[in-house]
């Protein structure tokens, strides 16, 4: 199978002499303002949580916390086998790094990725990122509750969103590592696509929008967390449990059959921030 767009295999670091082990925790982050999308995405998010050294012992030590955001078609658990962590974590801390918590928030939906935006048809992912999974880690865990102890990294989808996010929320995130972002230009509608206008009528079930092309499924979760019309809903039947799902599949195909334009937000800095 040939490497999906914006993913590469990425070289295996040397693990550094000395590193002690950090410990990885698998919790689930209720999603608040997840709740109610129209997609019948789960509210309850997968987060992988990395705790560093000493945690368990250093009973009184605070830690500041880096929120790392993965890319469209991937999930959290897959991007930490690109990135190699916990290994490159354990290894930057034996390099003098400061002792921090790292966690990794689940974000893919029924069209493969959230772009953590707002949504009645995804949920409010930008809520949830900003507000939910901070809220939930800073009850949970010895964090340091301050926006300068909390950094937002992100690759392609996610280093999208690191921007976005850290910028409209610069009162939450103090610090911004964006790694290969997509979605930053403002593109025109392309030509006509006989074939992936079909392709995209086709679409009934998750299980069809599965099968489509990387382009063509990234085009749909591009509508649904963009331009949602939850005025536009096909006909289905009581009778049909399977209906809402196509339906709501349809209501996400209209939208790629012709030219949509992203709402543009303004964006406020509250804040002085870092962006590395």
């Amino acid at each position: 199978m040939a490497p999906l767009l914006a993913q590469v295999k990425t070289n295996v670091p040397s693990v550094v002499p000395g590193a002690k082990p950090v410990t990885v925790e698998r919790i689930k982050v209720h999603g608040g303002a997840l709740e109610g999308n129209l997609e019948a995405d789960d509210v309850d998010r997968d987060v992988i949580v990395f705790l560093p050294p000493g945690y368990a012992t250093q009973k009184t030590q605070r830690y500041p916390v880096v929120y790392a955001l993965h890319g469209y078609s991937i999930g959290a658990e897959q991007w930490t086998q690109e990135i190699h962590v916990p290994q490159t974590i354990e290894g930057a801390i034996a390099q003098g790094a400061q002792d921090m918590i790292v966690l990794l928030p689940e974000s893919k939906t029924v069209h493969n990725g959230s772009m953590y935006s707002s949504s009645v048809t995804t949920g409010d992912f930008e809520r949830f990122i900003a507000h939910d999974v901070v809220s939930y880690i800073e009850s949970h865990y010895r964090t340091i509750p301050k926006r300068t102890s909390r950094g937002l990294a992100g690759h392609s989808m996610g280093g999208y969103d690191a921007t976005r996010i850290g910028m409209k929320h610069s009162d939450t995130f103090g610090s911004l590592y964006i790694i290969s972002p997509c979605c930053l230009a403002a593109r025109g509608a392309g030509p006509a696509n006989p074939d992936s206008e079909k392709a995209l009528e086709a679409v009934k079930t998750p299980v069809d929008s599965a099968a489509l092309p990387f382009m063509l499924r990234a085009q749909l979760a591009s509508a649904a967390a963009w331009s949602p019309n939850p005025t536009y809903a096909p006909a289905r039947t009581v009778s049909d449990p399977a209906g809402d799902l196509r339906a709501l599949a349809q209501l996400t195909t209209v939208l790629t059959t012709k030219p949509f334009q992203p709402r543009r937000t303004p964006l406020e800095l509250r804040a002085p921030i870092n962006v590395f």
